[in-house]
């Protein structure tokens, strides 16, 4: 199974550069959507998640908030099998 993870972040948020720099050291290709310089999509998000904090991290439609390496790589395990 394909594995499609998608962060949300902002341009300033410190918390966002961390789950960045934990899926780079884990070799896990992400992409990212800074809603800072797309705010479409924000409202977008909002709208799936109903919150307007970010880092959000969607991996195959399951949604992780805020830095959580643990929840990440179980997510990551799960849908890998």
């Amino acid at each position: 199974m394909k594995i499609d993870v998608t962060l949300y972040t902002t341009t300033l948020c410190p918390v966002c550069g961390m789950v960045k720099d934990f899926l780079k050291d884990m070799n896990i290709i992400y992409k990212e959507i800074n809603v800072d310089i797309n705010p479409i999509e924000m409202i977008k998000l909002i709208g799936k998640t109903r919150r307007l904090s970010v880092p959000q991290t969607n991996i195959n439609g399951e949604w992780i908030f805020g830095f959580d390496p643990v929840r990440i790589l179980e997510v990551l395990n799960a849908k890998s099998n």
